[in-house]
């Protein structure tokens, strides 16, 4: 199963990069992600947990960087063993682009998966993908640029100021 997109994100292309090589961050985005240790240069280990049509299962994997155009382009790459589910295997090719508004994140996602998690057919898989996929990148835009304009103006306590509220991350290096 192959996929890409592009999103905008308003923030810095080296506070986006930062966040895309910080691993609180990744563990954050990952949908079902409880754990994840290492760093850029030896690779990250990652406990994640889903459940994708009637399997459950948690996989414990390795994520790895290549390629790496610093500050511009990155492969990340990962594998996990989910026991009898079977496993997960699958990257992304990562792009950044500086735009006017901040910068311009593509992706190119391939994924594949066996035993159990096979059998449920094509479908299934490239749906619970494609629905990853969103959701990671979903998260980390927030955790970078904060949550979209309605929702912090919603989330601000009467009395306070009503400028946006930043990203968890960009408060971090800011």
């Amino acid at each position: 199963m192959q996929m890409s997109d592009t999103r905008e994100i308003k923030a810095a292309p080296s506070e986006v990069w930062a966040a895309i090589l910080n691993p609180e961050v990744l563990k954050d985005c990952i949908p079902g992600c409880t754990e994840v240790t290492g760093n850029r240069d030896e690779g990250f280990e990652a406990v994640v947990t889903q459940k994708v049509g009637p399997v459950k299962a948690t996989f414990k994997g390795a994520v790895t960087l290549s390629d790496i155009i610093e500050g511009a382009a990155v492969k990340i790459s990962g594998e996990g063993k989910g026991g009898p589910a079977g496993f997960a295997k699958g990257g992304a090719v990562v792009r950044l682009e500086p735009i006017p508004e901040g910068t311009r994140l593509s992706y190119d996602v391939e994924a594949n998966v066996g035993g159990k998690l096979a059998q449920l057919g094509s479908r299934i898989i490239d749906g619970f993908a494609k629905k990853m996929a969103d959701e990671f990148f979903n998260r980390f835009q927030t955790a970078v640029e904060g949550p979209a304009e309605p929702e912090a103006a919603e989330a601000a306590p009467e009395g306070e100021d009503d400028a946006p509220k930043k990203g968890w991350f960009k408060r971090l290096i800011t």
